[in-house]
């Protein structure tokens, strides 16, 4: 999947800015690399992330640097070997752009969503779906538990949600796995809270014969399993855990820093090395994002069960098979008014990011005309459809209301072939509207073919906008 060039946006004279680099082709390689190397050793002594763009604006590689002058100049230096698969970008490489990040731990969660988001062609890695951690705190429990989890919607396979994950409250993304781990296990040692998966009923009788595990003899758990605590006395010990999380932890690091010095006073030094290491482990747990930033929505949207979801929305339009394929056209102003399509596919009520597209409007000028381009987006994607040379998705969803639908059918009606289904979902009451006829279908809020809709359109909706919503999160160079 490419990504849609960034181009150089002129001024209002037409002039393109004063950074801006060569026209491709008026120098020769040596004074590329030279101009390259020199534009990357007057960048700031930061953390950040840099993305290597070729003449045409294409984003060819993502990386992120501990140090951004440093890491971006070891690819113009004569010397630079960047092995049998990357070395060719440098041959391509007509401009970057870097973007400054508070930490290490930010530019490590911004390269990931960058990567995953527009798929640069010489990136080999984190194209997968693979996450970051998160740590989970259950509420709706009589005696809440503690543990890290990768899926943190709290949805199962079926698409069902797990009834401890109800109200849970969630930290993170943590960039350091191995930390967080550990830090959980020193957390333990000091809130003494659990981890198992026990169904642990108050009051329940059978508690008092129950025999706890080996972490409340060595005094890691209050075993609330054998009846060892109250309630409240374990809700308070879970309140100050979470108030920990929150805070800077400044108290707890103080007092290990107290028993580390007092360790190598003693001549202890294994313990207070062990001891550093818990202390480098806790403070590493500030190096984390905050999920109501969407570092990586494609974990925090929970989706539909793929059979039940797809069922729900053919008994819903009428249709004689559930629907397998279905994608979904969002439109997105960028920048005040640059305007971006997105295509989003659904195969079996999951995501197929192969075949998602972005697409950078070309037909509206001087405004923002959602309908003109949602017509050229339908236009461009299903042109060869039109022609008999691909098949149609199952349902073709627009994010929008009767007008968007009108504005998608309007692009259809001069092809030879049509669709066999195009719909749309407005959002504030979330009717659907479907083509060919006037009044449109309000389903209650729980029905799963709607929530099938919400997920692919909130899907299409986030495509669209959030890479560029990271490249300007942060000041660039130059802004």
């Amino acid at each position: 999947m490419a990504d849609d060039p960034d181009h150089i946006i002129e001024d209002e004279d037409g002039f393109l800015p004063s950074d801006a680099p060569p026209a491709w082709g008026t120098e020769s390689d040596d004074e590329r690399l030279s101009r390259l190397l020199r534009k990357a050793r007057e960048l700031p002594k930061s953390p950040g992330v840099y993305l290597m763009k070729d003449h045409k604006g294409v984003v060819l590689y993502v990386g992120k640097a501990a140090n951004l002058p440093d890491r971006v100049a070891s690819y113009f230096v004569p010397s630079a070997d960047l092995g049998p698969k990357k070395q060719p970008m440098r041959d391509v490489i007509h401009d970057f752009e870097v973007l400054l990040c508070e930490g290490e731990w930010e530019a490590l969660l911004t390269e990931n969503r960058l990567i995953k988001d527009i798929r640069p062609r010489f990136n080999v890695r984190l194209v997968d779906d693979k996450t970051f951690p998160y740590l989970v705190v259950t509420k709706n429990e009589d005696f809440p538990r503690v543990f890290i989890t990768r899926n943190p919607t709290g949805l199962g396979e079926a698409g069902d949600e797990i009834p401890y994950m109800k109200g849970a409250r969630l930290f993170g993304p943590f960039t350091h796995v191995s930390a967080l781990r550990e830090a959980l296990q020193i957390m333990q040692r000091i809130f003494k809270f659990r981890t198992c998966k026990l169904d642990i009923i108050a009051g329940d009788e059978k508690n008092r014969f129950f025999r706890p595990c080996i972490l409340h003899a060595i005094g890691q758990c209050t075993a609330p399993c054998a009846d060892k605590i109250s309630p409240e006395r374990y809700a308070g010990d879970i309140d100050r855990l979470t108030r920990f999380l929150g805070s800077k932890r400044s108290s707890v690091l103080r007092e290990m820093k107290q028993e580390m010095e007092q360790f190598a006073a003693d001549l202890k030094f294994e313990q207070a090395a062990a001891v550093r290491d818990q202390i480098k482990s806790i403070q590493k747990l500030a190096e984390r994002g905050n999920i109501r930033d969407g570092w990586q929505p494609e974990s925090e949207i929970g989706y539909i069960d793929p059979l039940k979801g797809p069922k729900s929305l053919a008994k819903t339009l009428g249709l004689d098979q559930p629907p397998r394929c279905i994608e979904a056209i969002d439109i997105a102003h960028l920048q005040g008014g640059e305007t971006v399509g997105s295509k989003v596919c659904f195969i079996d009520g999951k995501p197929f990011k192969d075949e998602y597209r972005r697409y950078r409007i070309r037909s509206v000028e001087g405004g923002n005309d959602d309908y003109a381009s949602i017509r050229e987006v339908v236009s461009r994607r299903y042109r060869e459809a039109g022609q008999g040379h691909e098949l149609y998705p199952d349902v073709i969803l627009i994010d929008g209301g009767l007008g968007q639908l009108h504005a998608a059918m309007e692009a259809l009606e001069g092809m030879d072939r049509k669709p066999p289904m195009v719909i749309s979902l407005a959002k504030k009451e979330e009717l659907i509207y479907v083509q060919e006829r006037s009044e449109p279908i309000r389903l209650g809020r729980e029905n799963l073919g709607l929530k099938l809709c919400q997920a692919i359109r909130d899907e299409a909706h986030r495509f669209a906008q959030h890479y560029h919503h990271i490249l300007r999160r942060k000041k660039t160079i130059g802004e």
